[in-house]
C-alpha cells in the first residue's frame, strides 16, 4: 500500500468526500478533451488508488459537475488576481485540489490552503511546494487561523465543496470576519438549494462517508444582505453548464440532459460570487 492510501484512511467523515471529488478530476484529465485538464489531480489520485480508473466513469460519472465548478473558480480567481497581483487567498477547504498550480498566481500574491490537519498532512505527501503557498491545518471554524493572514491588501476567498457543509450561523460568522478583515476582496463559493439541503440526508454518497449538508439556499444572492459591504456579483452554471454539456462522454451528457428537465435539478447547485 503507498503512503498516501494509507493516510487516506485516516480521513473521516466530510474530510473523506474529498476523494470522490479528486476522482472526478483525475477522469475528466484522461478525456480526450479535458474540461480542467489538472494532471496533478491524476497523479494524486494514482497513488491513492493505482485502479481508480478501472471502468472509467462508472458511478463517479455525475462528479464532472465538480469539475466544471472547480473550472469556473478558477476562472474567476485568474481574473480577480490579474487585477490585484499583490492579493491574499484563502482557499478554504482545500482537499487535495491543486488549483495554487492551475491558476499559477502572480508573484505578489501570497496563497493560503486551509483544512483539516488530517488532510493537510495528505497534501504535504502528494503534491509539492511552492513559493508564497502556506498550507493551514486547521477547521474553517476556528476564527483563530484568520489572525495569522496578513491585512491591508485585496483578499480571495474561495470554497469549493465547503458551504454546504456549515451550518448557517459558522457561514454567517466566517463571511462577515472576512470582509471585516480586509479592504477590498471576492467571494467565491458554491452552494446548494434547500431542498437539496433536506435532502441530503438520504444521499448515498453523503451516508457512506457520514456527511450531510447543514445549510441550503433557494436565492444565494440574499447571502449579500449579511454584511453592507458585501455585494452579490453574479453565478456561473454548473448542472447545464456548456462545457459540461459538450465534452462530458456521451452518456453522462444524456444524463445530465435529462436530469436538467427535473423541477429543482439545475439549480440544486449554484456557483456564486460576491465582492466587497
Amino acid at each position: 500500500m503507498s503512503p498516501g492510501r494509507e493516510r487516506s484512511t485516516d480521513l473521516v467523515g466530510v474530510q473523506q468526500t474529498l476523494t470522490p471529488v479528486l476522482k472526478a478530476k483525475a477522469l475528466d484529465n484522461r478525456l480526450p478533451d479535458p474540461i480542467l485538464g489538472d494532471e496533478y489531480a491524476e497523479l494524486a489520485m494514482r497513488c491513492l488508488d493505482p485502479d481508480y480508473d478501472t471502468g472509467r466513469f462508472g458511478a463517479n460519472q455525475l462528479g464532472l459537475a465538480a469539475v466544471v465548478r472547480a473550472k469556473a473558480l478558477d476562472d474567476w480567481a485568474r481574473t480577480f488576481l490579474a487585477d490585484h497581483p499583490d492579493a491574499v487567498v484563502l482557499n478554504l477547504g482545500c482537499g487535495l485540489d491543486a488549483r495554487v498550480f492551475r491558476v499559477d498566481p502572480p508573484a505578489g500574491v501570497d496563497w493560503y490552503d486551509l483544512d483539516f490537519p488530517s488532510v493537510i498532512d495528505l497534501r504535504r505527501l502528494l503534491l509539492p511546494e511552492r513559493e508564497h503557498y502556506t498550507l493551514i491545518g486547521s477547521s474553517v471554524t476556528d476564527p483563530a487561523w484568520l489572525e495569522d493572514i496578513p491585512r491591508g491588501r485585496p483578499v480571495l476567498m474561495i470554497a469549493e465543496g465547503l458551504v454546504p457543509y456549515l451550518t448557517e450561523t459558522q457561514l454567517h460568522r466566517l463571511l462577515t470576519g472576512i470582509v471585516d478583515a480586509f479592504p477590498t476582496g471576492q467571494l467565491e463559493f458554491d452552494t446548494v438549494s434547500a431542498s437539496a439541503w433536506r435532502m441530503s440526508k438520504w444521499d448515498p454518497v453523503g451516508r457512506r462517508y457520514n456527511a450531510r449538508f447543514e445549510c441550503g439556499f433557494d436565492d444565494p444572492a440574499a447571502l449579500a444582505d449579511w454584511h453592507p459591504r458585501l455585494e452579490y456579483a453574479g453565478e456561473a452554471p454548473m448542472n447545464d453548464a456548456p462545457e459540461l454539456l459538450a465534452k462530458a462522454p456521451t452518456g453522462v451528457r444524456r444524463m445530465y440532459q435529462l436530469m436538467n428537465l427535473l423541477p429543482g435539478f439545475r439549480h440544486s447547485s449554484r456557483i456564486v460570487r460576491f465582492r466587497f
